[in-house]
């Protein structure tokens, strides 16, 4: 017998808050129904940390049910003040069309989305833009109190700061859940997942379709992924983990999860990969070099889900030649730039070497970083700020691999000649 869905998900981690769980598990294991998750474009590529939210659509869509992905075209105009400390930059209308147009295709990758029975994709500007003022007022304004709205978690945290909430950002919790009536009226949508900052949101749409349809209507929330030490997922020292290549290469990717703290594999591979339960437990439950092998699965199988399978070969031989010691590796998979011989027989600054590499962001955080013993060169640590690399300290005749940090590496290949590239 084919297990529920929601208790697959729960079981792997996906299931944080919900309105009510037994409810939701046999609105589950019934007919197929009609559920949504909201994003606002605002960035041009999603991230590891929207990850978690995907690969629940995805397992609820495999399991039968409809999916909405409902980008924030008309959201995105107003600004989410969730999580927020003060408010979002207004962001352009050309920006939100330009990022809506990348996801669209990032959201394609993990979804079906173009057969009305499995999935659509979706964008509240259809709605919210159109939308009248005082019709929106009437409609919508008048099943909210301003004194519930302000215990909001959001609101609420950012009155207490003393930093103020701008009334545009206000609203921003009654056109989400107008999304959720929308959904509810054009595609009997009955289910919302999100991230559980969005809780309160979430709580809103569905009070506001109970209130005008005496309907009632799910949600459940996804836990904001943290890595071990409670930091925010898919952060690094040089930023986001994309999942557009050309914002984290598929190499840099792998190495992301290669490197995830031995705690975390097997949640990692619960949330972010399809291998069944019992075969993750095995793996995670591994030690020294077997749990190794462990992390090489969890990174592979990512890369695979969001590069696809010839790339996450490359990653992976890539991370052979740079680190395994073997000839037959593929380091054409490892960031890589070249200096000319010339100019490293003059001698080149490391910090220089690190901010031309994007290792770090500027020369003196090159300079904090190897003050804190974060960089290495073929595996040999650098002690001082003012280190210079010479052609004598090269390990082989023409290339070397540059580390910052425990995940970044650059391969830097000198060739004869007097320019660099």
């Amino acid at each position: 017998m084919q297990q529920n869905v929601f208790t697959l998900l729960k079981e792997r981690g996906f299931v944080k808050q919900s309105t009510d769980e037994e409810g939701i598990r046999e609105l589950l294991s019934g007919s197929p129904i009609t559920f949504y998750a909201g994003f606002d474009p605002t960035a041009d590529s999603f991230h590891v940390g929207n990850l978690a939210l995907i690969m629940a659509m995805s397992h609820l869509q495999r399991a039968g049910h409809r999916a909405i992905a409902l980008l924030g075209g008309g959201t995105a105009l107003i600004g989410d003040p969730s999580g927020r400390t003060e408010a979002r930059p207004m962001m352009a209308q050309e920006t939100i069309d330009a990022n809506s147009a990348r996801l669209r295709l990032q959201l394609a990758q993990f979804l079906t989305l173009d057969e009305e029975e499995r999935g659509m994709l979706l964008d509240n500007a259809l709605w919210l833009c159109e939308a009248r003022y005082i019709d929106f007022l009437r409609e919508v304004g008048a099943h909210f109190r301003v004194n519930e709205m302000v215990k909001t978690e959001t609101y609420r945290e950012r009155m207490e700061r003393g930093e103020g909430l701008s009334f545009l950002e206000f609203n921003y919790q009654l056109l989400q859940a107008y999304d959720y009536l929308q959904l509810f009226h054009k595609y009997r949508c009955v289910l919302q997942i999100g991230g559980s900052d969005q809780w309160g949101n979430m709580i809103a749409g569905v009070d506001l379709v109970r209130r005008k349809e005496r309907k009632l209507v799910y949600v459940f929330t996804i836990p904001l992924v943290t890595a071990a030490g409670g930091k925010k997922m898919g952060k690094t020292a040089a930023g986001a983990v994309w999942l557009d290549a050309e914002k984290t290469s598929p190499y840099e990717f792998y190495q992301y999860w290669i490197n995830v703290d031995d705690g975390d594999v097997e949640r990692f591979l619960l949330l972010f990969t399809f291998l069944p339960a019992e075969e993750i437990r095995k793996l995670a439950s591994a030690q020294g070099a077997a749990l190794r092998d462990a992390k090489a699965r969890l990174a592979f199988e990512v890369t695979t889900l969001v590069h696809g399978e010839a790339e996450a070969k490359r990653a992976r031989e890539g991370a052979h030649a740079a680190f395994g010691g073997g000839e037959d590796g593929d380091a054409s998979a490892v960031p890589t730039i070249t200096i000319s011989r010339t100019r490293l027989a003059q001698g080149i600054p490391i910090v220089d070497l690190l901010v031309e590499t994007g290792l770090s962001a500027s020369k003196g955080a090159a300079r904090r970083l190897i003050a804190q013993g974060g960089v290495s060169i073929g595996g040999a640590t650098i002690s001082s700020p003012d280190a210079i690399m010479r052609e004598k300290q090269l390990l082989d005749n023409n290339a070397f691999l540059l580390r910052a940090g425990k995940r970044r590496y650059h391969r830097v290949v000198v060739e004869n000649g007097a320019h660099s590239r």
